[in-house]
């Protein structure tokens, strides 16, 4: 059974720093890509960033770059995501998901359960 599980959600306030972990199994974590999105209340969701596992690229949002850092740890088979310089508008649910490819993130239906996070101004 695949399973994603987020941690590290939270209350930060603004130019703090989160980060976020997304551990996997059921799959060949080597195979896979995992992505970050979130979702603000009212907003739909975006796609925050991607590392394909095999190669290690990566992909941001223009929102994130030079703030966010995704990594994986194959060992634990865990995806990171290292958020600086928070900004209110950052607050969301944030949701790892896992694809063939960073194209196809989440579009077999692997999802975590959502963690939250909030940033104070």
């Amino acid at each position: 059974e695949v399973q994603l599980v987020e941690f590290g959600g939270g209350l930060v306030q603004a130019g703090g720093s989160l980060r976020l972990s997304c551990a996997a199994s059921g799959f060949t974590f080597d195979d896979y890509a995992i992505g970050w999105f979130r979702q603000a209340p009212g907003k739909e969701r975006e796609v925050v960033s991607c590392i394909s596992i095999s190669d290690g690229s990566t992909v941001y949002a223009d929102s994130v770059k030079g703030r966010f850092t995704i990594s994986s740890d194959n060992a634990k088979n865990t995806v990171y995501l290292q958020m600086n310089s928070l900004k209110p508008e950052d607050a969301a649910v944030y949701d790892c998901a896992a694809g063939v490819g960073c194209l196809r993130v989440g579009a077999d239906g692997y999802w975590g359960q959502g963690t939250q996070v909030a940033v104070s101004s």
